[in-house]
C-alpha cells in the first residue's frame, strides 16, 4: 500500500493502454477501544511528531524510510526491519532484523524488554502484523501511524486475491 510511485506508473500505463487497472489492498488497519493512535501523512510528518510523544521508540517502518528519523538525537530507537538497513540511522538504534509473523505476547515481552514508549508504524493492515497494536493496546502505549498515500484518480481496488479473481472472472465474461 505505500509504493506509491508504482501504483502511478501502473495507472499511467493502464490508462495509456486502455487495459484496466485493479489494485489488490488489503483494508487498512482501524483503531479499536483503547488505542491511542496519532496519524502522519508520512515518515517524515511522523519523525516530526516523534519528540512529542515518546522517548522509547518501536520503529516498524521498514528499512527504506528511516533517515526520515535520522535528524532525531534525543529518542531511543527500537527498529525492526526484515533486511539490515543502510544508513542513515538515527544515532540511538538499535536494529532487530526478523521477520513476522509476530505474536501478541512476544510483541508485548519485546515492547516491555526495551521499556518502549511509542510505536511508530505504517498502515500496511491486514491481520499478520497487527500484533503489535493488540500488545501496544494492551500495555497502554500511543501508536504513531503512518497512513498510505493516496491512490491515482480512478483506480478500482479490491481487498484480497479471491476478490480480484472475481473481478477477472467478470471482465472476462463481458
Amino acid at each position: 500500500p505505500f509504493a506509491a510511485r508504482i501504483t502511478a506508473s501502473a495507472a499511467s500505463a493502464s490508462a495509456r493502454a486502455g487495459v484496466p487497472l485493479l489494485v489488490v489492498r488489503r483494508p487498512g488497519w482501524e483503531p479499536g477501544a483503547g488505542d491511542r493512535w496519532t496519524g502522519a501523512a508520512s515518515l517524515e510528518e511522523a519523525a516530526g511528531a516523534v519528540p512529542g510523544l515518546g522517548e522509547r521508540v518501536f520503529l516498524t517502518t521498514g528499512r527504506q524510510g528511516l533517515a526520515a528519523f535520522a535528524g532525531l538525537d534525543r529518542p531511543w530507537f527500537l527498529v525492526r526491519t526484515v533486511e539490515p538497513p543502510g544508513p542513515p540511522l538515527p544515532p540511538r538504534a538499535v536494529v532487530l532484523c526478523e521477520r513476522g509473523p509476530f505474536t501478541v505476547e512476544g510483541e508485548r515481552e519485546l515492547m516491555l524488554r526495551h521499556r518502549i514508549d511509542l510505536l511508530v508504524t505504517k498502515d500496511s493492515g491486514g491481520a499478520m502484523t497487527a500484533a503489535k497494536l493488540v500488545a501496544a493496546r494492551a500495555l497502554g502505549l500511543p501508536v504513531l501511524m503512518v497512513r498510505r498515500p493516496p491512490l491515482p484518480e480512478g483506480v478500482r481496488t479490491v481487498p484480497d486475491a479471491a476478490a480480484a479473481a472475481g473481478w477477472v472472472l467478470e471482465a472476462a465474461a463481458r
